[in-house]
C-alpha cells in the first residue's frame, strides 16, 4: 500500500487521506501520496515563535553547533535507509552521495563554523570599537543578535536532503526556527529524513517543522522579523519576491535561481594539452549527473571555433559510453530525471533549443535505458546541441532545458568569450579551462560580475578539484541578475544573513556589558590574583594585569638580532636610521612583543594551557633605545566550546587584550592573544 506522506507541524505528524500520488523516476510505480489534510499556517508560524524561538534562546551558538554536530553523526548512521528511498527519484549511489551525505557534510560545516567563528552567547560582536569622542568616554560598534522571527526555506526537487539541511544549519546556529518546504515531486525523501530527525530528539522542539504540498497562505503570516528564503526557477523566484505581504514587510528574501551557467575553454587550450580533455570530462560530468538536474550544471560549452569539432568530437565519445537506466545495476551511470513532469518540460525546451541549434548527440544515438520496468520511467537522453550564432540573443542563452542537456557555443578570441558568458544575465558558476595564468587574470575579473563562482581548472587543480558543478560550504553560493540575485552558504556568511545588524553607541563600559567583550577605556578588575592563575570558570571579562616595565637597551636589541638573524639596517646601522622617518635606531617589534609576553607571564604551570595566536597586531609606535615599555593583559572574550582533553579535562577559549605602552603612555603595540585554559574540573 502507497504510504501517505505527512507534514510535521506544531510538534505532530500531519496527515492521513492520499491526494497526489508521487510515482518512482525508475519505473513509474507509487512511492508515496501527499496528503489531502489542509495545514493551519497560522498555527505552523505561532509555534515557531511561542516554542521554537524560546527553545533556540535557550542555547547558546556554540551549543548549537554541538546540536548540529550531532545531527550530523545521526544522519550518517542513518543513511543506507535515505540511499534506498533516494533510488525512487532516479539518483544513482553517486548522485545519492551528493545530498544524502553531503547534506550531513554540511552540518558537519556549520558545527565547525560555531566552533571556530561564534561566541558562547547569543550576542555577536563585530567590532572593531570605533571611537567617537576625543576624551575616550564615547564610542561606537555593531552587534549582531538573532532576529526573532521564523525562516521558511522552499527548496527545489533535485536534492531532497541536501537542499533542506543546507539552508537548515545556517539559521538553526542563528537562532532562527525553521519551516521547510521541499519540492512535492521528491517530498518523500525528505519527509523521510525528518521522521528519522525527529525520531533522534536531538533538535529542540519548534526549531524544524515540514510542509507537505502547497505553501497556502504561509507567506501571508509572516512579517518583518521573518526571513523566505527560495531555490527554484527564475520565474517562481519573482513571483515570490514580489508577494504582497513579502513587500509590506520587508521581508528578507534569498532566491537561488537556476541560471544558465558556462564552461569556457581558453583559447591557450590546444587538443594535446591536459586541459583540453579536464574540459571535456567536465562538461560530460554535469551532463549526467543528477541527470543534469543541478542548478549549477554547464547549460553552455563555449569553445574557440578552431576546436569546436574536436570537441564535439570527444563528447560524443564520452556520451556514448554513458550507461542510462536503473541505478541499481551497477553499469548504470545515469539516472532519471525526477518525474515525468520533468521529462515533458525538458522535452519542450529542447525543441525551444533547436530552432537556433543543431543536434549533435541525443536519443538518436542508440539510446536504451537498461533495466526493468524503465519504459515506464523519467529517463531522457544526454543532449548535445551546438548553436548556430552564438552571438544572436535567445536560445541557449535564455531557455534553460533542466536535464542533461548542454549547448556548445564557438568564439573567437577571450573578450568574445566573456561576452557570451555575459548573455546568461547572470549565473551561479563559471568555469574557466585554461594552462595560462595571464588568461585566468583576465578572465575571472572581467567574467566575476555576472558570475557568483569561477572556478579556474587546470592540470594541477584537477587532482583535488570538487568541480563545477558542487557548491562548498566554505564558499558563497548564488549568483545575480537570472540566478536570483541572492546569497547561500559561505560560512559565517550565511549565518550573518539570519542576524540583525546592529550599531551600537555608549561609553566603554556600557559597551562591554552589552558587546560581552572587555572594550578599552572601560573598568578592569586588578584584584591582585594573576589572571593566568585563574581556571576558566573562574576569570572574568575585565580581569586584568598591569605589569612592570622595561627599559630598553643596545644590548636586548644586539641580542634580539643575533637569536632571530634580523640584522635589518633600522635596528643596527646607526647612519642609516638616522636618515629614516624614524631618526634613530629601533628596537624589532617583535622583541616589544617578546618582552611584553616576559612582562605579563606567569611562568609557573597553571591553568593557561597554551597560546595558539595572535589576532589584530599593529606596531603603533616605535620602540627606541633607552625607551621603558609596560603591557597591560586583560581578558577580552572567553568561548566556551564545551570540550574536554584526551585526559578528560575540560577547557575553553580566551582571548587576551593586549596593549603595550611607552614612558609617555603613549601604545607601541596592540594584539590579541589566543589562549587555551583549563577548568577547574
Amino acid at each position: 500500500m502507497t504510504r501517505t506522506l505527512q507534514s510535521y507541524i506544531a510538534g505532530r505528524w500531519i496527515g492521513a487521506e492520499a491526494a497526489q500520488t508521487l510515482r518512482s523516476a525508475i519505473n513509474g510505480q507509487p512511492v508515496a501520496a501527499t496528503h489531502a489534510e489542509k495545514i493551519d499556517f497560522a498555527e505552523a508560524v505561532a509555534h515557531a515563535r511561542r516554542v521554537g524561538v524560546p527553545n533556540l534562546m535557550q542555547l547558546d551558538f556554540q551549543q548549537r553547533g554541538e546540536r548540529l554536530k550531532a545531527l550530523a553523526k545521526f544522519l550518517i548512521e542513518q543513511k543506507e535507509a535515505l540511499y534506498a528511498e533516494s533510488a525512487h527519484t532516479g539518483a544513482t549511489r553517486t548522485d545519492s552521495w551528493i545530498d544524502i551525505e553531503g547534506g550531513s557534510g554540511t552540518l558537519f560545516a556549520y558545527a565547525g563554523v560555531a566552533a571556530g567563528d561564534l561566541p558562547s552567547g547569543n550576542v555577536v560582536h563585530e567590532g572593531p570599537v570605533i571611537p567617537l569622542g576625543k576624551k575616550g568616554g564615547f564610542a561606537g560598534t555593531h552587534i549582531l543578535v538573532p532576529r526573532g522571527g521564523v525562516a521558511v526555506h522552499i527548496n527545489a526537487f533535485n536534492f531532497p536532503v541536501w537542499g533542506l539541511l543546507e539552508k537548515f544549519a545556517p539559521s538553526f546556529l542563528a537562532g532562527v526556527p525553521c519551516i521547510g518546504k521541499p519540492a512535492t515531486a521528491t517530498s518523500y525523501l525528505t519527509e523521510l529524513m525528518m521522521r528519522k530527525v525527529i525520531e533522534s530528539g536531538i533538535l529542540p522542539e519548534g526549531a524544524l517543522q515540514l510542509v507537505i504540498g502547497g505553501t497556502g497562505d504561509l507567506l501571508d503570516r509572516l512579517d518583518g522579523a521573518d526571513v523566505v528564503t527560495f531555490t527554484g526557477s527564475a520565474d517562481t523566484a519573482a513571483r515570490l519576491r514580489v508577494h504582497p505581504n513579502v513587500v509590506r514587510h520587508s521581508i528578507p528574501f534569498n532566491a537561488e535561481a537556476d541560471s544558465l551557467n558556462c564552461a569556457v575553454l581558453a583559447p591557450d587550450v590546444t587538443p594535446d594539452d591536459e586541459e583540453f580533455d579536464l574540459f571535456v570530462k567536465e562538461v560530460a560530468r554535469e551532463m549526467t549527473v543528477k541527470a543534469g538536474q543541478k542548478c549549477t550544471a554547464i547549460r553552455r560549452a563555449i569553445v574557440p571555433k578552431s576546436y569546436v569539432e574536436e570537441v564535439a568530437k570527444r563528447l560524443k565519445a564520452r556520451l556514448a559510453k554513458t550507461v542510462v537506466g536503473d541505478p541499481a545495476l551497477e553499469s548504470v551511470r545515469m539516472g532519471a530525471l525526477a518525474s515525468q513532469d520533468q521529462k515533458g518540460d525538458v522535452g519542450a525546451k529542447v525543441a525551444e533549443l533547436l530552432q537556433s541549434a543543431e543536434l549533435v548527440f541525443g536519443e538518436r544515438d542508440g539510446f536504451a535505458p537498461q533495466g526493468e520496468g524503465v519504459a515506464n520511467g523519467a529517463f531522457f537522453s544526454p543532449t548535445l546541441l551546438l548553436a548556430r550564432d552564438p552571438q544572436a540573443d535567445g536560445g541557449a542563452h535564455d531557455i534553460e532545458a533542466f536535464g542533461p542537456v548542454s549547448t556548445l557555443m564557438a568564439y573567437d578570441g577571450l573578450d568574445e568569450a566573456i561576452a557570451l558568458a555575459a548573455k546568461g544575465k547572470g549565473s551561479l558558476v563559471s568555469t574557466i579551462v585554461t594552462k595560462d595564468a595571464t588568461t585566468a587574470a583576465r578572465f575571472v575579473p572581467a567574467a566575476a560580475a555576472m558570475h557568483g563562482r569561477i572556478l579556474v581548472l587546470d592540470r594541477v587543480a584537477a587532482a583535488e578539484s570538487t568541480g563545477h558543478g558542487s557548491p562548498l560550504p566554505v564558499l558563497k553560493h548564488g549568483g545575480p541578475g537570472r540566478a536570483g540575485g541572492g546569497e547561500e552558504l559561505g560560512g559565517l556568511r550565511a549565518v550573518k544573513h539570519y542576524l540583525q545588524r546592529t550599531a551600537v553607541q555608549g561609553s566603554p563600559a556600557m559597551l562591554a556589558a552589552v558587546t560581552g567583550e572587555h572594550v578599552r577605556g572601560a573598568p578592569v578588575n586588578e584584584d591582585g590574583v594573576h589572571p593566568f592563575r585563574k581556571h576558566f570558570e573562574d576569570l572574568q571579562i575585565g580581569d586584568s594585569l598591569l605589569t612592570h616595565r622595561r627599559t630598553v637597551s643596545e644590548a636586548d636589541i644586539v641580542a634580539f638580532g643575533g637569536l632571530s638573524g634580523d640584522y635589518f639596517y633600522m635596528h643596527f646601522d646607526e647612519i642609516a636610521a638616522k636618515d629614516s622617518p624614524f631618526g634613530k635606531r629601533i628596537a624589532h617589534g617583535y622583541f616589544v612583543l617578546s618582552a611584553a609576553a616576559g612582562l605579563f607571564v606567569s611562568p609557573a604551570p597553571g591553568p593557561v594551557l597554551a597560546n595558539y595566536g595572535l589576532d589584530t597586531l599593529r606596531f603603533v609606535k616605535p620602540v627606541g633605545i633607552g625607551d621603558t615599555i609596560r603591557a597591560r593583559l586583560t581578558a577580552k572574550r572567553k568561548i566556551d566550546r564545551n570540550r574536554k582533553d584526551a585526559k578528560g579535562q575540560g577547557q575553553g577559549v580566551v582571548a587576551w587584550d593586549v596593549e603595550v605602552t611607552n614612558q609617555n603612555e603613549e601604545v607601541v603595540a596592540s594584539y590579541d592573544i589566543l589562549t587555551l585554559v583549563a577548568k577547574r574540573g
